[in-house]
């Protein structure tokens, strides 16, 4: 895939990524080894729930035994099958840099998923499998220390949230991409990227951190929460997230008549009595 390498060292959807992976961004067409070195340099190292660090192979066939499925492979060999010039997967990689803890706890609840399907025989993925891939594969986390701005969103009002409240939401929240191939969607984004949230109550001291030192926490927070088991049950827990309305996130966005777009900004289906 030809990127436009410019859009993704200037877009601020991308700005997490750039933190431990922006060295790729300037290579002319990076493969799987400039992302190996990415990892071998690391501080701290990439490593998934056992201990083992996290390295870059070659994707194979077709598993058939369980402990080379896709999951299983990561969690128990710390092997991350990666397809050359395929930015699905380097956008995995990367995503792997910003949030290793988060992603090895994804990774484990994704294992014992797996296994409890194997146990039992089940062809089709269940509940929690189905949330945990439409988080990894579409997650955006949205984290703030104004509960008012976070209910806004929970409550699909969005003008009120992206618009009347624009500069209290700059100053309030932040918003991180997490899924690889929202990332990819990203890449040419179009009106209608929607991605699906876990949202964090933050101290308002964090907002202030360097970018850094604001990720790592943010993902020591997510990783908390992804490993909790009574989370995730279900892909309904996961908030609705329409990316472009962000501020800052489209050019688009800088007037008021964007947020009437109802088939993007869609208004919350209520229950009926």
């Amino acid at each position: 895939m030809d990127l436009n390498l410019d859009f993704i060292t200037r877009s601020p959807m991308f700005e997490t990524l750039r933190i431990h992976g922006g060295a790729v961004f300037h290579t002319a067409r990076p493969g799987p080894d400039d992302f190996q070195r990415l990892l071998d340099t690391r501080d701290p190292p990439v490593l998934v729930s056992n201990g083992v660090p996290l390295r870059i192979v070659r994707q194979g066939p077709k598993p058939v035994a369980f402990e080379d499925k896709y999951e299983a492979r990561t969690f128990l060999r710390g092997e991350l099958q990666v397809r050359q010039d395929h930015w699905h997967d380097y956008f995995n990689v990367l995503v792997w840099l910003a949030f290793p803890r988060s992603k090895a706890a994804l990774n484990a609840r994704h294992f014992t998923a797996l296994q409890e399907q194997h146990a039992a025989g089940a062809l089709n993925r269940g509940p929690v499998q189905d949330a945990l891939t439409l988080f990894d594969e579409g997650g955006v986390v949205v984290a703030s220390s104004d509960n008012d701005l976070l209910d806004l969103l929970q409550e699909w009002r969005w003008k009120e949230l992206f618009w009347a409240n624009r500069e209290r939401l700059r100053a309030r929240a932040r918003f991180a991409l997490f899924g690889h191939a929202l990332y990819e969607k990203a890449l040419e984004p179009f009106v209608g990227i929607t991605g699906r949230g876990i949202l964090l109550r933050m101290e308002s001291q964090w907002l202030a951190e360097p970018p850094p030192e604001r990720l790592a926490e943010l993902d020591a927070r997510l990783a908390v929460h992804l490993a909790d088991t009574g989370r995730l049950r279900a892909t309904r827990e996961l908030a609705v997230v329409p990316i472009l309305g962000v501020p800052g996130w489209s050019a688009d966005n800088e007037r008021e008549s964007y947020y009437d777009n109802l088939d993007y900004f869609r208004p919350r289906r209520r229950d009926p009595c």
